[in-house]
């Protein structure tokens, strides 16, 4: 039994350390997902989902759908029906003059625009009349934004004015200036500055509001709140028979945006600068380019190799034929000796002259004599000795030695 007792009390302390996890007190507050993206399928504070799903009861006879194309491309809505609905909820309207004017052409039409954003384009404000004073957050953390938003609605053309608040972010977006004659105030800030107005155009309304965060899920699901979605919606006719829900701006960034944007990490050195305001980057990384670029250009040129010394050619055959004649004439065997030359012979004159060796005539002499230039005498003479060889028992120290200069002559000669 001793010898279980440590793993008992080994089981005993796992289930201890287990149950200590599973039922301990944790103190860490949840942290607030502060991620702003206004998109109408994110859950979180920031986000729009709210929003997005309650259309359906504020405009139960229409159609609900989203669009990702630019106005005017629209495959929900059409740019000559009336009683449709276009939203946008993002954080920077940069629509140009031409999208302008294609909603401004929707909305003459019978139709509601409602742009809700923080940032207004110019071209917007030029063509709706009014100055919006949002500054680029571009520039910003999302730590820095205001909190404890408070906004309000007016009467008209309310029943009554009503103010609303929770305690997240604002952007502290308004209307620095509007057009009186041809723009109706339906809101303003806690300032009283206005954020939220009206501008008609032919048979429909186009409705701006700057403050995005009154659209988010945080804002709606805070106490009341909701009243002030409601109400900001029932401005609109409720006559409605199809809503888009634009993610078109919320992907679409300005010209300027964009190219800041589009900065990587090595532009972000090339323009890094010291305290003297110079680029030592810059300057060290062309300097690295154009010494990359001299060696590449002296690594270009061609090398001379050295010429190597050609050695003559030596004859290897008239060697091995030296080494057999001294073998022979060392053993004695003169007559051998003598045969084996005067065979060489006859295979000199034939790869030389053409001329078969078969019979060893007077003719034969005579066209030896004519294509070697050659003595007759000396030719008849090494003939004669080659034709004695057949015969001849013993060949004498001297005969060899008379045949080798016979030869070396005619060699010499021919």
């Amino acid at each position: 039994m001793n010898k279980y007792l440590p793993y008992f009390l080994g089981l005993f302390l796992i289930a201890a350390v287990v149950v200590l996890f599973a039922t301990g007190s944790n103190n860490k507050r949840k942290k607030l997902d502060e991620r702003i993206t206004l998109r109408r399928q994110d859950k979180i504070p920031y986000g729009t989902y709210v929003a997005y799903r309650n259309l359906k009861y504020i405009f139960p006879g229409a159609s609900i759908y989203t669009s990702r194309y630019e106005p005017g491309y629209w495959d929900s809505l059409s740019n000559f029906d009336a009683h449709q609905l276009f939203i946008v909820v993002c954080d920077r309207f940069a629509a140009d003059e031409e999208e302008m004017k294609r909603m401004i052409s929707f909305t003459e039409n019978g139709n509601d625009v409602f742009i809700c954003a923080r940032y207004i384009s110019a071209a917007a404000d030029k063509i709706l009349g009014c100055s919006s004073s949002a500054v680029d957050f571009s520039y910003f953390r999302v730590e820095d934004l205001q909190k404890n938003m408070r906004i309000t609605l007016l009467a008209p053309p309310f029943d009554n004015k009503a103010a609303y608040g929770y305690p997240g972010k604002t952007f502290n977006s308004y209307f620095s200036s509007i057009d009186s004659s041809t723009t109706d105030v339906l809101g303003n800030d806690e300032k009283g500055r206005p954020d939220f107005i009206r501008l008609h155009a032919g048979k429909g309304n186009f409705y701006v509001h700057t403050e995005p965060f009154a659209f988010c899920n945080y804002f709606i699901l805070h106490k009341n709140n909701i009243d002030y979605y409601e109400k900001v919606m029932s401005v609109i006719k409720p006559d409605i028979t199809r809503v888009v829900w634009d993610e078109y701006y919320l992907n679409k960034r300005s010209s300027d945006n964009e190219q800041e944007k589009k900065k990587g990490w090595f532009s972000v050195l090339m323009n890094t600068k010291n305290s003297n305001g110079k680029k030592p980057f810059r300057a060290a990384f062309w300097l690295l380019i154009l010494l990359l670029l001299f060696y590449v250009l002296l690594e270009m040129r061609r090398k001379q190799r050295l010429i190597p010394v050609l050695v003559k050619p030596r004859n290897d055959s008239l060697d091995f034929v030296k080494t057999i004649g001294r073998l022979y004439y060392d053993k004695g065997d003169h007559k051998n000796l003598c045969r084996k030359m005067g065979a060489y012979f006859l295979e000199h004159v034939r790869n030389k002259y053409k001329l078969p060796t078969g019979s060893l005539d007077d003719e034969f002499v005579k066209n030896l004599q004519y294509k070697s230039g050659a003595e007759e005498s000396e030719i008849r003479g090494i003939v004669s000795f080659i034709k004695y060889l057949e015969d001849a028992a013993v060949i004498k120290n001297n005969q060899l030695t008379d045949f080798h200069k016979q030869l070396e002559s005619f060699y010499k000669k021919a």
